[in-house]
């Protein structure tokens, strides 16, 4: 073993300064590295230095990266030789699914989400509802997800990769024939068409009634003789009051909470797996000092009014 994975494993629970050399990218396929993101990542090590440790596991003699593949490809383009390691112990499979656990609040895109749930399903073999298992989705959702990256031709993934098609794009382009979806792509990118834009022109040529119709259509916006906006005016939206905005807030909050409740009851953390139900874990204790000080103020706000402290200025003011 070498000598950066042997320091690891000699102090699994610490940071350690390890070589970017040794650092496997193997996973990188299921996280997307657009390049604006990286040279955002770039500019922040320059100028902060590196804020949060990668995360990685040990496999075989080399180190993979569960969550950091823009701080790695900042790092070397800013030519550091060591970036601060934070090891964990898992498997193929349980290092595939901490990447949906770490980013579980600051989300993924869809493809992301369908990337992993196909390297579960084709590469590990896991099944369906054992995904939904480890994930704590529902079995519908990984259907769905697996649905989406196997409906995208793979040059169109590969343009989402590199950064050329935004994913929700992509997501858009499913609703057309794999056959059909890269030459489509190529008037998204070509004529920089937004998802709006590009939902439409998809519809469009969805509505054709055949092949000539449709060659046609896709030729005119490849042109640009068809202008790439909406027709008509954007709809109006009702104006809603402070009222509705709080009744809505609200019964999202219930909603959500219902989930949560199911959630947490239907199984142990534990069967998340350890280091998962360690980040569960703390992200719910987190949850509970919010909950209380919401708690506090809700039953501040609806006591009866004459158990409110008035406060001296506004007794005097209705005295007045």
């Amino acid at each position: 073993m070498c000598g950066a994975v042997a320091a690891v494993t000699q102090a699994a629970d610490s940071d350690q300064s390890v070589a970017i050399g040794a650092l496997g990218d193997r996973l990188a396929g299921l996280r997307l590295c657009e390049p604006d993101a990286v040279e955002a990542m770039q500019a922040s090590l320059r100028r902060y230095g590196q804020l949060s440790a990668v995360v990685a596991f040990v496999r075989g003699d080399a180190l993979e990266i569960i969550d950091g593949f823009k701080r790695v490809q900042a790092a070397r383009r800013l030519g550091w030789s060591e970036l601060r390691v934070r090891p964990c112990t898992a498997d193929d499979v349980g290092a595939t699914v901490q990447i949906a656990a770490l980013h579980a609040g600051r989300g993924l895109t869809e493809l992301e989400e369908g990337w992993i749930v196909r390297a579960l399903y084709r590469d590990h073999g896991l099944s369906q509802p054992a995904i939904a298992e480890r994930l704590a989705r529902h079995k519908s959702w990984v259907c769905r997800r697996l649905l989406l990256v196997e409906a995208l031709d793979a040059e169109v993934q590969a343009r989402v990769r590199l950064g050329l098609l935004s994913p929700r794009a992509a997501v858009a382009l499913t609703a057309l024939p794999r056959g059909n979806q890269e030459a489509a792509s190529d008037v998204v990118v070509r004529r920089g068409l937004t998802v709006r834009q590009t939902e439409t022109f998809v519809a469009q040529l969805r509505d054709c009634a055949d092949d000539a119709l449709r060659s046609a259509l896709h030729a005119r916006w490849a042109s640009g003789e068809l202008v790439p906006t909406i027709p008509g005016r954007p709809p109006s939206r009702a104006v809603r009051s402070d009222a509705d905005w709080l009744l809505s807030d609200v019964a999202a909050l219930h909603r959500i909470a219902a989930r949560v409740q199911v959630r947490l009851m239907a199984a142990p953390l534990l069967a998340l797996g350890p280091s998962v139900a360690q980040l569960v874990a703390e992200s719910l204790e987190s949850l509970a000092p919010v909950l209380a000080v919401l708690q506090r103020t809700i039953t501040r706000v609806t006591s009866p009014p004459d158990r409110l402290e008035v406060e001296p200025d506004e007794r005097k003011e209705s005295a007045e």
